[in-house]
C-alpha cells in the first residue's frame, strides 16, 4: 500500500472512532473534574466525606476557586491550586466561576490579543470572576478592573475550556 493511502485510511478511522466519554460524578452527573468556588467565608476541609472525619484545615477565602475531583453523597472532594485537598460539604460550594491570577502584574487587555491596549494590571494571588473564554483568553473582573487575560496566567479554568 502507498503511504498516502495508509494515512488516508488512518484519518478516516480516527474520524469514525467514538469519542471518549468524560467522567461524570455519580451524584450530580456533572463532569469530573470541574471548577467551582467557595461560597462561604470559611469552609472546613475534612479527611473523609462525613462530619465524623477529622478537619484537616479550613479554607478562609470566600470565592476561592476549587476543583471538584470526586463526589460522595452531599460531599465533594476538592483540590486547590497547590493540589491540597479534602472533603467539603456541597453547601459550601458555588457554581459561580472564579479564577486565581498566578502571574504577577498580569495585564487585563481590552481585546483577546497580545498587542491590545492594557486596561489594568493585577498582582499574583488576586481572585477574579470568570466570564467568557475562548481557546487562549478569558474575560475576568476583579476589584473594578476588567479585561481579557491569557489562560496561562490563570488557575481555575481548563486549558481547552470555552465559555460563552
Amino acid at each position: 500500500m502507498r503511504q498516502s493511502t495508509i494515512i488516508a485510511a488512518l484519518i478516516a478511522c480516527l474520524a469514525c472512532a467514538p469519542t471518549i466519554a468524560a467522567e461524570r460524578g455519580p451524584v450530580t452527573n456533572l463532569p469530573l473534574p470541574r471548577y467551582v468556588s467557595l461560597k462561604a467565608a470559611e469552609g472546613n476541609v475534612r479527611r473523609g466525606p462525613s462530619l465524623s472525619h477529622r478537619i484537616d484545615w479550613v479554607f478562609k477565602h470566600r470565592s476561592m476557586p476549587l476543583q471538584i475531583v470526586a463526589e460522595y453523597g452531599h460531599w465533594r472532594r476538592v483540590v486547590d491550586r497547590d493540589g491540597a485537598g479534602g472533603w467539603v460539604h456541597y453547601t459550601l460550594l458555588s457554581g459561580v466561576r472564579t479564577v486565581l491570577i498566578e502571574q504577577d502584574m498580569a495585564p487585563f487587555l481590552s481585546k483577546p490579543t497580545p498587542d491590545a491596549p492594557v486596561n489594568a494590571h493585577s498582582e499574583a494571588g488576586v481572585i477574579a470572576r470568570l466570564g467568557e473564554c475562548d481557546a487562549e483568553w478569558c474575560w475576568v473582573t476583579a476589584d473594578g478592573a476588567k479585561g481579557w487575560i491569557s489562560k496561562t496566567a490563570l488557575w481555575g479554568v481548563a486549558p481547552g475550556e470555552v465559555r460563552d
